[in-house]
């Protein structure tokens, strides 16, 4: 067994050195595949992020009439509160929106308004953002209620620009990985290619297929792991460097998370297309 360990790790490294621009084209490949695939599955995680901190922020306001009694406004504060689908609720009585409206709207609009002409209200805020359509419908016919708003048709837009977003930078990862994947095999496959008669010869003389296959394997994990080792600094560059938002940027357990997928899909990448690409190599 140490025999067979030391001659797999001299003709690796042979192989390595024999072939070294074509390594050096492997490692190259996966390190810009690899840090592409990084940085998409950092923006993807981005969008994510930031699409939670906006849904926060939603809002449902109930507007009660302004002669609504105080029966009224009881009843609706306590469904609201009993609403499990409601996260909490802020009343804002008549004064308070008085001087909120008088804050938005023009000197010759606001001028004209009453405390007494103005009505109180809930700000609620959901649970779930999609969840406002659900409240809406819940007082929309109540005593005492005057008017629902809340931002349904702005929801439904975010949620579908975020969803599209996510698509398109999985499918950008996964385009970008299928990429890496074929140049590495072509790569790998020309070097082994030159080294054809070789395999034959070993073939001839009694050589068992894995006692064959496990020095390229072995180049071919190393060479990933050079080229992953390669993108994880490109991707820990990016998210250092590069200046996002604050609802975009992301903590470094996320960069940790990225940089390990980064590094296990480069050594199956290179582990892999080894063993695919000498295996036509084998049949004698």
């Amino acid at each position: 067994m140490r025999v067979y360990l030391r001659y797999a790790l001299r003709e690796t490294l042979g192989n390595l050195w024999r072939n070294r621009m074509m390594t050096i084209a492997a490692v190259l490949t996966v390190a810009v595949s690899l840090s592409l695939v990084g940085a998409a599955l950092l923006l993807k995680q981005s969008a994510a992020q930031a699409s939670a901190q906006w849904q926060q922020g939603t809002r449902v306001t109930v507007w009660m009439q302004p002669t609504a009694s105080s029966s009224e406004l009881a009843n609706v504060r306590s469904q609201l509160a009993n609403l499990p689908i409601v996260k909490n609720c802020v009343f804002y009585s008549q004064a308070q929106d008085y001087r909120e409206a008088v804050k938005i709207l023009p000197t010759n609009e606001s001028s004209v308004l009453r405390v007494a002409d103005m009505p109180t209200s809930f700000r609620c805020v959901p649970t779930v953002p999609s969840d406002a359509a659900v409240v809406a419908s819940t007082f929309a016919h109540q005593p005492g209620v005057y008017q629902i708003t809340a931002p349904e048709q702005q929801i439904r837009e975010m949620n579908r620009a975020i969803r599209i977003l996510q698509i398109v930078f999985l499918a950008l990862a996964a385009v970008l990985l299928l990429s890496a994947t074929v140049l590495i095999l072509n790569t790998i496959r020309m070097a082994i290619f030159s080294r054809r008669r070789e395999v034959s010869v070993m073939k001839l003389v009694g050589a068992t297929n894995w006692f064959i296959r496990i020095p390229y394997i072995t180049e071919g994990f190393i060479q990933g792991l050079i080229g992953s080792a390669v993108a994880i600094l490109a991707v820990t560059a990016l998210h250092t460097w590069y200046p996002l938002h604050n609802e975009f940027q992301l903590d470094t357990r996320a960069l940790w998370g990225t940089n390990v997928v980064v590094l296990v899909v480069g050594v199956v990448i290179g582990s892999v297309g080894s063993g695919i690409a000498i295996r036509r190599f084998l049949d004698v």
